[in-house]
């Protein structure tokens, strides 16, 4: 019984919805796909934006803080320099640790 109820849904004629729905279907599926290739995110791109996050980022935040320090203590210039340099040096450290890892895997954050 199961296989004349088979035999007669494939003798059926294609129904005109159906082949309408999926060459909608296939559209959208390539428009999609065209969109995600357009969209999609360069790895080397990141990685160039996280070394100049810590170019910028490092020195940046060691010279607020050594600023916020010298106004607190009164010794205006020295604690600035020296956090300023700090922060670059740590800025240096996170790229070299960047550039340690193999191309697939994201940065490491040290913890």
């Amino acid at each position: 019984m199961a296989e004349d109820e088979t035999e007669e849904a494939a003798k059926l004629p294609p129904d005109a919805r159906l082949e309408s729905l999926d060459e909608r279907l296939d559209r959208a599926q390539r428009r999609e796909a065209e969109e995600a290739m357009k969209n999609r995110v360069d790895p080397n791109m990141r990685v160039t934006q996280l070394v100049i996050g810590y170019l910028i980022g490092g020195p940046l935040g060691g010279g607020l803080l050594g600023w916020g320090l010298d106004s607190l203590f009164g010794t205006k210039p020295l604690l600035t320099l020296v956090m300023l340099f700090l922060g670059f040096g740590v800025g240096v450290r996170s790229i070299l640790r960047i550039a340690k890892n193999t191309p697939g895997q994201p940065p490491s954050t040290g913890m």
